[in-house]
């Protein structure tokens, strides 16, 4: 492979709309799977008044973060999905 070969490889890792693209669709993919399957993010436990919240840990807890990012700002999330449908569609 040529230098410019790699280069064009290399640059899609680290591409700032590619990032962003990537981050849109794992908030939108945690917000649906959350509101599908809440025992998925949740633990399925429900808790007794008084008792004390199990953490979260791992990836179960990355992604009920994106889900409650997804939950509580879904009309900017929404846009920035349609903006950037728009920017991979006709911006490329």
């Amino acid at each position: 492979r040529s230098k410019t070969q790699v280069d064009k490889i290399m640059s899609a890792i680290f591409d700032f709309s590619s990032l962003l693209t990537v981050i849109l669709l794992l908030i939108c993919s945690c917000t649906y799977l959350r509101e599908l399957r809440p025992v998925l993010f949740d633990g399925g436990k429900t808790l007794e008044p008084g008792q004390r919240i199990l953490p979260r840990e791992g990836l179960s807890s990355f992604c009920w973060k994106l889900s409650r990012i997804g939950e509580r700002l879904s009309p900017y999330i929404a846009v920035s999905c349609v903006l950037m449908s728009l920017h991979v569609l006709f911006g490329k």
